[in-house]
């Protein structure tokens, strides 16, 4: 790999980490705060995904020192989910259902991008992690347009 090709891997190693960590906080929260019979589906995936999602910030961190960095702890981590806030009214469901499908969106991008730059930077382990990774955010996205499509109904 070359030294430019390490930076950019790491730096969305860093990224996809930092948003998967913010990802499991705002999940359990909102399954959490939702409320009325409406929102149990949705709190249940929630409550289901925030497991997945804290494995693959497990994934993401033992990868990165696998590439000789240290992953980072709470102080460097940015918080910026703003979609993903609890809503006002617990009994909003549409406005987390919204919420989740943006930040998956994201987290489909990030993944995207970091299986072209690990590819680029001939890194096939990265390249296999993001992929994977991908797959299983691709899969959150639909059941969560699922959703969506109820409320269109």
């Amino acid at each position: 790999m070359s030294t430019e090709g390490d930076e950019q891997v790491l730096d969305l190693l860093h990224e996809a980490r930092n948003d998967e960590f913010e990802t499991v906080i705002n999940y359990q929260t909102d399954a959490i705060a939702l409320a009325g019979v409406a929102a149990e589906e949705v709190a249940d995936s929630l409550s289901a995904d925030v497991e997945e999602e804290l494995g693959h910030a497990e994934e993401l961190g033992e990868r990165i020192v696998q590439l000789g960095d240290q992953p980072k702890g709470s102080y460097e981590l940015e918080m910026g989910q703003e979609s993903l806030q609890p809503p006002e009214d617990p009994t909003d469901t549409l406005a987390v259902i919204d919420g989740v499908i943006e930040a998956e969106k994201g987290a489909v991008e990030t993944y995207r991008e970091l299986v072209t730059v690990a590819d680029e930077a001939d890194d096939p382990v990265t390249e296999d992690l993001a992929t994977e990774l991908l797959a299983d955010e691709e899969e959150h996205l639909t059941e969560f347009e699922g959703y969506r499509k109820e409320y269109d109904n």
